[in-house]
């Protein structure tokens, strides 16, 4: 497939964005990794993911396909080259999803919130620096 053919939208430090990449490059497919930048939509993915505006989003041909896990799943069953992602085993399957949710709704929204509290201290620490007490 070329390599224009499959392109994924999204931010290099985002772990969303990172399990399709890394599925991809499991299963050996050339795609084009099209940056967006943080702030601001392109007109590309608010077409791609109307519902959520938000990225991952793999587009395959002219197919748009959202959020990440989904993502994962459709390059598992379209792209069957290579090693097996995902668990075939139904139950296996379902613990799989289970841990993946977790981690994206407990883990990540609990390094989110650690990262907000570094940030407001230190922007406290900031503007104690100049006082004398």
């Amino acid at each position: 497939m070329a390599k224009n053919d499959v392109k994924v939208l999204g931010a290099w430090p985002s772990p969303f964005v990172m399990r399709p990449r890394i599925a991809l490059n499991i299963k050996s497919v050339n795609y084009e990794f099209l940056e967006e930048t943080f702030g601001s939509k392109s007109e590309l993915l608010l077409q791609s993911n109307p519902v959520h505006k938000k990225i991952p989003v793999l587009i395959h041909g002219d197919k748009p396909i959202c959020e990440s896990m989904i993502i994962v799943e459709y390059i598992d069953k379209v792209w069957t080259s290579g090693p097996s992602i995902l668990p075939s085993d139904p139950y296996d399957r379902a613990i799989q999803r289970f841990w993946a949710a977790y981690v994206d709704e407990k883990w990540f929204a609990a390094m989110r919130g650690l990262r907000i509290a570094q940030g407001e201290e230190r922007r406290g620490e900031e503007g104690f620096s100049g006082s004398s007490y």
